[in-house]
């Protein structure tokens, strides 16, 4: 059973008409298809007699997520990664210190962080970074109606009153994540990022677990989750891979950036996944990917591909070259490991940050069948 799509008619003439003179008083940007199936389905909400509580989140979550959009728009050709971590840390702990650092050292590398707004490590992530480089994306709470005063009234903070949306920003706006300790706001967060990230629900991303060098916090979590799920089989033993402990700035940066160095996105196209890439494979990088990962391609092998007609049709980084094989849809672990790997094989990687957004605004399953 599939999920439901959003409907392009109302179903009654004269309602159509009226959207579609509508969208033509405001003006056709490429996106009329899209804004008509949202009003086609707001008004569907009201012709099925929603309760109102019903109707009040979902207006309230469009209107969260029109404000986020608009925040984060001019910002979307710079590389971020979200900082995770808990409002309680005091200025002078240790892993306060280390998530300034951290901010700072990605700051120099071009890149810019997300945080929570608030106090503790995600102030200190801002005051690392500097507010140039950071983007806020606060939640309103009953005991805590105002960002942290370094961020606020800042044109680049998102307030939201509801966590979904909130989550939603932090996971579609970063490129990369890092963990602090932190409870469980940062555990839930944590473990959503996982789930999207191993489901494929989330593109391709590097995760950090950083803490202080005498702090048990990540270590523990991780021995819980190697016995509690790993060693029970609730998890794959390539799933624990996904993330790396470090209790080092530097080493976080490096390994963040380190996976842009040759990858640069990813998107299906039919039954085929393409890999973008910011350089190109010698043909013995390939025949080696084709070796130590054949267990993820269904059918034929892992080749070298010209741009397909879907990415064509939206000019989707035609300049780049790119792999294409026909994924099996779940071992997204595995496909990171090959990310890892392809980045290892190219020769002309480095640890810059990447000069523009990593991720595929395309991230998901276009419906075609034609991958050429």
């Amino acid at each position: 059973m599939s999920a439901p799509r959003p409907a392009s008619t109302f179903g009654d003439g004269r309602v159509d008409r009226l959207l579609t003179d509508a969208l033509a008083m405001v003006g056709d940007d490429g996106n009329d298809d899209l804004i008509r199936s949202m009003l086609v389905t707001a008004l569907k909400m009201d012709d099925a007699d929603l309760d109102r509580l019903d109707l009040k989140i979902a207006a309230q979550a469009l209107a969260e997520l029109l404000n986020s959009g608009q925040i984060f728009a001019p910002h979307r050709h710079r590389s971020k990664v979200t900082v995770f971590g808990s409002a309680r840390t005091a200025p002078d702990h240790p892993d306060y210190l280390l998530a300034a650092e951290f901010g700072r050292v990605m700051a120099e590398r071009g890149w810019m962080s997300i945080t929570g707004a608030g106090p503790g490590i995600m102030e200190a992530g801002i005051v690392g970074a500097g507010l140039e480089n950071s983007m806020g994306v606060g939640i309103v709470l009953p005991f805590e109606a105002k960002p942290a005063p370094i961020i606020d009234g800042d044109p680049k903070l998102a307030m939201y009153k509801y966590f979904f949306t909130r989550k939603l920003a932090f996971v579609m706006e970063a490129d990369a994540f890092a963990l602090f300790p932190g409870g469980f706001g940062t555990l839930d967060e944590g473990f959503e990022l996982l789930t999207l990230i191993q489901t494929g629900k989330a593109q391709p991303a590097p995760i950090v677990l950083l803490d202080h060098e005498d702090s048990p916090y990540w270590s523990r979590w991780t021995e819980f989750v190697e016995a509690a799920l790993g060693a029970t089989g609730k998890i794959s033993a390539e799933d624990l891979d996904l993330v790396f402990h470090t209790h080092d700035a530097e080493a976080a940066a490096d390994h963040i950036c380190r996976f842009f160095s040759a990858y640069h996105s990813v998107r299906f196209v039919g039954k085929r996944l393409v890999i973008r890439l910011r350089h190109e494979l010698d043909a013995g990088a390939i025949e080696t990917l084709n070796r130590e990962f054949d267990d993820i391609v269904v059918n034929g092998v892992v080749e070298a591909i010209e741009p397909t007609r879907a990415e064509q049709r939206t000019d989707d980084h035609l300049e780049l070259p790119r792999l294409g094989f026909e994924f099996d849809n779940k071992s997204y672990a595995r496909l990171i490991a090959m990310i890892r790997r392809i980045n290892e094989l190219c020769a002309d990687g480095d640890t810059n940050a990447p000069s523009d957004r990593p991720h595929d605004l395309h991230f998901g399953r276009d419906d075609v069948v034609d991958e050429t």
